[in-house]
């Protein structure tokens, strides 16, 4: 199943006090971004952010869930907590200066 529309237009809106987010579809999923950095993906309409240090001493005991088959666990970001634009933006906000820019791929010669 991929995520609707619909979930990624309400997430980026919740967090659409901060400077440039977006997102990019990956494989029906979405990353999320800001400027070069991925901090959260969108799958199976649920929200999972890039597990930090920072994030754990803001969050506490955070739930932990794998966004695909495989993937390494990433903070679980409830429905219920969708709705606290505050809490959801300090922990974007203290989880960014931790998560390395993405590699831009270089085309071979």
């Amino acid at each position: 199943m991929s995520s609707t529309k619909e979930t990624v237009d309400y997430i980026l809106d919740q967090l659409s006090d901060l400077e440039d987010i977006h997102v990019k579809m990956m494989f029906g999923e979405y990353g999320i971004y800001q400027f070069d950095k991925m901090f959260g993906m969108v799958c199976d309409n649920q929200l999972f952010i890039k597990p930090t240090v920072a994030g754990r001493a803001f969050w506490g005991e955070a739930e932990e869930g794998c966004p695909y088959p495989g993937s390494k666990p990433w903070f679980y970001v409830s429905e219920e907590r969708w709705d606290d634009e505050q809490w959801l933006q300090e922990l974007v906000l203290v989880t960014l200066p931790e998560v390395l820019p993405v590699k831009k791929k270089t085309k071979k010669a």
